[in-house]
């Protein structure tokens, strides 16, 4: 046998339990459920042991002519556009501040993760606390950079609100992966072209966009598409702060196929939500690197 048929064989070996883990925790369990979002599927069904029936899209259709997936969708989509541009925008402000010989950089890299380690349903709780509107930490500083003038603010309890009390919560667990990333890529910048940008009369702004960036663009790359996928499947954080309230104002994609599938009972809508939101999520993936790449070219 030769040596790199013996090497192939080897990597195969090593790689047999990760595909064969892939395959039926992943793999398996969506090909499921796509295959549910086409039956009339509910929880009596587990309990009887009887399979789906086959129902002609009547779920899709149901879902279609409902407003509640329209809606769900373009909540899913403000919420994750928002939240990753804000995260690559503070990560990137934080990982510059980390990357510089600012006094303290690095006692603020020592803990900055503290947030990411959190366990993200306790950190809806630690925000629910701040939000809370009889005697939340929130309130106590609107009334006192408003002088007393505003007694309440409810921020998870109104609908113009709630979505944006989420992302916050969001950003304070997601930012230090992020930046800690993103401080990763700084180090790949070559300090010798930077100085002689300098000494060529080019400003910080220059440097940061004409050779910071570009020396990042494969970090930065994978860095977003990872907060892309993670709040397009955000759903423990909003759960626990809002269910989907108020008045269904933070309602996504992914609290919606909860509801279906374990509030209405009706395991077939909701893998019918889950088959929309997982080909949107890999719609937008995909299209981010198209354009990225395209990017890359220019």
């Amino acid at each position: 046998m030769k040596r790199i048929t013996k090497d192939r064989l080897f990597a195969l070996a090593l790689l047999t339990p990760s595909i064969i883990v892939t395959v039926m925790f992943i793999l398996v369990p969506v090909l499921d459920s796509v295959i549910r979002s086409f039956q009339d599927y509910r929880i009596k069904n587990i309990i009887a042991g009887t399979p789906g029936k086959w129902n002609e899209f009547a779920n899709y259709m149901k879902l279609f002519s409902n407003s509640k997936l329209l809606s769900s969708i373009e909540t899913t989509f403000i919420f994750v556009g928002g939240v990753v541009l804000a995260q690559f925008i503070l990560g990137m402000a934080m990982a510059l501040v980390l990357n510089s010989n600012l006094r303290g950089a690095r006692f603020i890299r020592s803990i900055m993760m503290a947030p990411w380690i959190v366990p993200t349903i306790i950190s809806g709780l630690i925000w629910m606390w701040i939000y809370q509107p009889q005697y939340g930490l929130l309130k106590y500083v609107v009334r006192v950079f408003t002088f007393g003038k505003v007694a309440d603010f409810a921020m998870l309890n109104n609908p113009a609100t709630a979505l944006l009390g989420i992302a916050i919560a969001a950003l304070w667990k997601q930012i230090p992966l992020t930046a800690l990333l993103l401080v990763s890529g700084l180090a790949n910048v070559p300090e010798e072209t930077l100085e002689a940008a300098t000494v060529d009369g080019a400003n910080s702004v220059n440097r940061f966009f004409h050779i910071t960036i570009p020396y990042m663009k494969s970090i930065i790359k994978v860095t977003t598409s990872m907060s892309i996928i993670e709040n397009f499947k955000q759903f423990p954080l909003i759960w626990t702060m809002t269910g989907g309230g108020p008045d269904n104002s933070t309602s996504t994609l992914a609290i919606l196929s909860y509801r279906e599938a374990f509030v209405s009972n009706n395991l077939g809508s909701g893998a019918a939500v889950t088959t929309i939101w997982m080909l949107l999520m890999i719609l937008v993936v995909i299209l981010f690197n198209i354009v990225f790449k395209e990017t890359d070219m220019e």
